[in-house]
């Protein structure tokens, strides 16, 4: 069963916040202030925040230049996740990957469909990486986010964590870049 290993140092990273939204300003961004908190409760750095309108090629360009900045680790976007036309969040994010996560949607639905039952079928949480850097899509709900951190993030993102976890592999994940 997973657990956190007390005998290690914590080890903090530096995690990057966009809100995907056509109307939301930074005064009533609920969902980005929801992660920034926990992000900071948990002793991780918010390395940038920013809000960009459901424009696909403004969000993968935006990821591609956080995957490009050595001072961020890890990218969690909110918003744009769902099924309406100017969600185009995953398809950003899918534009940016190396390599997708494909069991974070699943443990993401999986959370969900124990707080909103079958409703949890519209979200299109993914994740992946990029350059070695992590990029998480969250739905555009304070209550997805807190659903997202508290079950899945703060535990992977956490380097005591046993059996495993993201930030243990960090710096393995662009040795494919690297020479021999």
């Amino acid at each position: 069963m997973s657990r956190i290993d007390e005998t290690l140092d914590f080890v903090p990273i530096r995690i990057a916040v966009l809100t995907v939204s056509d109307t939301r300003q930074m005064a009533d961004d609920k969902s980005g202030q929801t992660l920034v908190d926990r992000i900071e409760k948990a002793g991780h750095s918010v390395a940038d925040r920013k809000i960009i309108a459901d424009e696909r090629n403004q969000i993968a360009d935006q990821l591609r230049a956080w995957c490009a900045d050595d001072a961020i680790d890890v990218v969690i976007s909110t918003g744009g996740t769902g099924l309406t036309g100017r969600d185009v969040t995953v398809e950003a994010h899918r534009d940016v990957y190396e390599k997708e996560i494909d069991a974070f949607g699943t443990i993401f639905t999986i959370v969900s469909m124990q707080k909103i039952g079958t409703s949890a079928v519209q979200s299109r949480a993914t994740a992946g990486v990029a350059q070695g850097t992590y990029l998480f899509a969250l739905p555009g709900s304070p209550g997805a986010c807190k659903d997202a951190w508290d079950e899945i993030l703060q535990r992977q993102l956490d380097f005591r964590h046993r059996p495993c976890n993201f930030v243990e592999i960090m710096p393995r994940l662009d040795e494919h870049l690297r020479r021999k």
